[in-house]
């Protein structure tokens, strides 16, 4: 029975990351390196993170500058971030790159904090769909007489709390992130 809440908590745990990988993708009021995390450029023909072609750094709250370690990267590098979805045009003095992030307007604010939430909502059904695997599991070790029908409901009891403590980790994550998005 241990080996089915490791399983789970396992499992759980691991929706909890990619909720936190999506929400750092969205961008708040201020600029953060991890943005750019999900563009790629062209290096050498090889697909590879802005991060690992030059260096990120973040030096005021609305400024990203991109210093490439190779200076004819910068083309390329304006190339995707213009077709990526960030919404920012990239300038360029020969040497760096400059990402100037705009005060999000309200109604943005708010359309943001909705997307936080359906991601919120997408990992919540992620961990109940974990927590039906786990039980269905129980289920067929008391079929195959290894549990005992005690053991069942202790068993599905342990795994509804690891369950209501992930899903209220997701809660905290989102409201979290939406505090952040909502503040001015």
């Amino acid at each position: 029975m241990k080996e089915v809440y490791k399983e789970a908590t396992t499992k759980m745990g691991k929706t909890l990351n990619v909720l936190k990988s999506d929400l750092a993708g969205i961008r708040a009021g201020r600029a953060n390196p991890q943005l750019l995390d999900r563009i790629m450029v062209d290096y050498y023909g090889t697909p590879t993170p802005i991060n690992q072609v030059g260096n990120i750094t973040s030096p005021e709250p609305r400024l990203l500058v991109i210093s490439p370690w190779e200076p004819k990267m910068i083309p390329a590098i304006e190339k995707e971030i213009m077709k990526s979805d960030i919404g920012i045009t990239p300038s360029n003095d020969g040497k760096v790159i400059r990402l100037v992030f705009p005060e999000l307007t309200e109604e943005r604010r708010k359309e943001l904090a909705k997307v936080v939430s359906k991601y919120g909502e997408e990992s919540k059904i992620a961990i109940r769909s974990i927590r039906r695997e786990a039980n269905e599991t129980l289920k067929k070790m008391k079929k195959a007489s290894e549990i005992t029908e005690d053991d069942l409901k202790i068993g599905e009891n342990e795994i509804q709390k690891i369950t209501d403590d992930h899903i209220k980790q997701v809660d905290e994550i989102v409201k979290e992130k939406e505090k952040e998005i909502m503040e001015f």
